[in-house]
């Protein structure tokens, strides 16, 4: 069957989360002044912090944690690492990151010219585990908005990648189906086992070259490889 439907996976995918993150994480540092507290240096701050994170995702993603809690508590834990026992920091720092980071722009190279290429030949769509009112900020702030049929988020599908209930929910949404559409994304255990269980092409994003031993459809280190596979 003719490929129809593109489900793009948006942080690390299309948006730069790192690059975002990173910039978001120092300005915080300087202006809560964390070096008066005894963080000697933003590198230092955000190295603890990104490492926490990423165990409070794991966490959210196995429903272990919830969003209100993910978003005060991976700052909490990061200024107790440093000996800063303070709720109220931990909750400014956690309430202002959700609130200004989604307004960064810096996008993964090539994805804009990658969606420009592919948008009269599929219908695009973002299928993301991201938090909903951050995600369609992000999309908006970053110009991607014109591109996108549909933003399925796991808040409104009630369920997060990988869980068949996502994307049973986005066919739902678009009138897309399996054996039409190809899911991209630089996740392997949301994004690529997701798809894999679905029966859904999918396209591994692998920037860094990760090793695995997954069969996957299309694999690419580079977002304008993309454009080679589909056109």
């Amino acid at each position: 069957m003719k490929l129809k439907h593109l489900f793009f996976d948006l942080d690390r995918t299309l948006w730069d989360f790192d690059t975002n993150s990173y910039q978001e994480l120092t300005e915080l540092y300087h202006s809560y002044s964390l070096h008066q507290k005894g963080i000697s240096l933003p590198d230092e701050f955000i190295k603890v912090y990104k490492k926490i994170n990423d165990d409070c995702w794991d966490k959210y993603r196995q429903n272990l944690l919830s969003k209100e809690n993910l978003r005060s508590i991976r700052f909490k834990l990061t200024l107790e690492y440093f000996g800063i026992d303070s709720k109220e920091l931990a909750q400014n720092l956690g309430h202002d990151y959700v609130n200004n980071s989604p307004y960064r722009t810096k996008l993964i190279p090539n994805a804009l010219e990658l969606l420009n290429d592919l948008k009269d030949h599929y219908n695009l769509h973002i299928i993301t585990n991201g938090f909903q009112e951050v995600q369609h900020i992000k999309v908006q702030q970053s110009g991607l908005s014109d591109f996108f049929n549909h933003i399925i988020t796991s808040e409104a599908a009630g369920a997060k990648k990988p869980d068949p209930i996502i994307f049973n929910h986005a066919f739902k949404k678009t009138g897309a189906t399996a054996s039409n559409s190809v899911i991209i994304g630089d996740d392997l255990n949301t994004d690529i086992s997701g798809a894999i269980a679905m029966n859904i092409k999918a396209i591994y994003f692998n920037p860094h070259q990760k090793d695995h031993k997954l069969s996957i459809w299309k694999e690419v280190d580079n977002l304008r490889d993309i454009k080679k596979i589909l056109l």
